[in-house]
């Protein structure tokens, strides 16, 4: 028997009802058969600090570079605070980047979005998410843009609700398939 292929889904947005974490579990539940979304919980990654890499890597940032190397793919979303990406997201990232030049992420297939109740989606966000994933050299699904704008009236009990989000949405998740199928 096959094992399924993992999608591995962070959310920038520690908050208890997330956006960003309620399109990831839309996400699961739409997935094709023979794919499955593990979504990954935030919370426990200490702040960066250089002085604990190497033998001194908490056990939380081992955990999560671990689940990142067992995914064939990654999606990641972000809510857009003063025109960027969560500091809780950004400081994943840099764990993920480390050791310089060895990142978790590099070749990997990922797709990003972002969600804001603002029109624009995040849009600024989603720009500085995809500059510092090329820094990492991730193999990023650029198309479509995912930028999901007035968030609060399209999600609901957890779930995005609205119909032409969640088939935008699924169209990039089909093309994070494919890359990830890829190699």
């Amino acid at each position: 028997m096959n094992r399924p292929m993992t999608l591995l889904g962070l959310s920038g947005s520690l908050r208890s009802k997330s956006s960003h974490t309620a399109v990831l579990r839309t996400v699961a539940e739409h997935l094709p058969g023979g794919v499955q979304l593990e979504l990954y919980e935030l919370a426990s990654i200490p702040l960066y600090n250089e002085d604990c890499e190497g033998d001194h890597t908490p056990l939380a940032v081992l955990a999560l570079r671990e689940a990142v190397a067992r995914a064939e793919g990654v999606l990641i979303g972000s809510p857009e605070y003063n025109h960027g990406m969560s500091g809780v997201l950004k400081n994943a990232l840099d764990w993920l980047s480390r050791p310089h030049g060895q990142s978790v992420l590099r070749g990997r297939a990922v797709l990003t979005f972002t969600a804001s109740p603002a029109f624009t989606g995040g849009v600024r966000a989603h720009q500085q998410l995809n500059e510092t994933l090329c820094a990492m050299q991730a193999r990023q699904v650029v198309y479509p843009q995912i930028v999901i704008g007035d968030v609060g009236s399209k999600v609901r009990d957890g779930r995005l609700i609205d119909e032409v989000s969640r088939r935008f949405l699924l169209e990039g998740v089909n093309r994070l398939i494919e890359c990830a199928a890829s190699g």
